[in-house]
């Protein structure tokens, strides 16, 4: 069963993910740091805070299919 934090921060990720999947970067990590108060050891919204940080400052081009490329190790 699912604690309250933990619905929560699932309802917020989706959101997040939604957003990021728009290439709506900056509102995506908004949401995913809320998503991050409910459940500050998630791993994947961690990631996803890296992925809009990294993205609001290297923005794709407009086609992009949403694979994220690693620049460093």
């Amino acid at each position: 069963m699912l604690t309250e934090d933990k619905k929560k921060m699932l309802e917020y990720y989706n959101e997040g993910l939604k957003l990021y999947k728009e290439m709506k970067f900056k509102e995506a990590l908004k949401v995913f740091k809320i998503a991050l108060k409910h459940d500050p050891q998630d791993g994947p919204t961690r990631l996803y805070i890296a992925r809009c940080i990294e993205l609001n400052k290297n923005p794709p081009p407009p086609d992009w299919d949403g694979v994220f490329t690693m620049t460093t190790k």
